[in-house]
């Protein structure tokens, strides 16, 4: 998604009087003006799209954040209006691998790094080998993988 198709969603949502889309949509744009200006870019400018992914990503994790907190609170109104907007934003994001896919990827990649053999347990602690592959395994998965899972996998492979 670019920031033109973006525009034209927001013209799309106001003729269609969807609200909640309208909202949300409208918080990207002014996101992206955000990062721009924050870049030293005119406000004009266009973002990369991996640039607009993660401003989607983040809109996302603080819905979550969001949803958390107000659940706690009690406040079960916020909650629903959070959750709304999450499901817009995590429909415009690429689908994220399965639990399973990951385990595959991360067994690989400690393989590759031989983080698992026996001379690396001597010479790094648990958490440093942790610490390293999740480094180089964030890397590779770049938005295609919640990091809680990833973090899940490469835990249990530790225990």
């Amino acid at each position: 998604m670019t920031q033109t198709e973006l525009r034209e969603e927001i013209k799309n949502a106001m003729r269609g009087h969807e609200e909640v889309k309208l909202l949300v949509l409208r918080g990207l744009l002014s996101a992206c003006t955000n990062e721009l200006v924050a870049k030293g870019k005119k406000p004009t400018d266009e973002l990369a799209e991996d640039d607009l992914m993660a401003l989607v990503r983040r809109a996302a994790k603080q819905r979550k954040d969001s949803i958390e907190q107000f659940a706690k609170g009690g406040r079960a109104d916020l909650v629903a209006k959070e959750k709304a907007e999450l499901a817009m934003l995590e429909a415009m994001l690429p689908a994220q691998m399965a639990k399973e896919e990951v385990e595959k990827l991360v067994k690989t990649k400690a393989v590759e790094l031989g983080i698992l053999d026996q001379a690396a347990s001597a010479n790094a602690s648990a958490s440093q080998r942790k610490n390293q592959l999740m480094g180089a395994l964030m890397k590779d998965l770049k938005g295609r993988a919640d990091g809680t899972v990833v973090k899940e996998v490469i835990d249990s492979l530790f225990v």
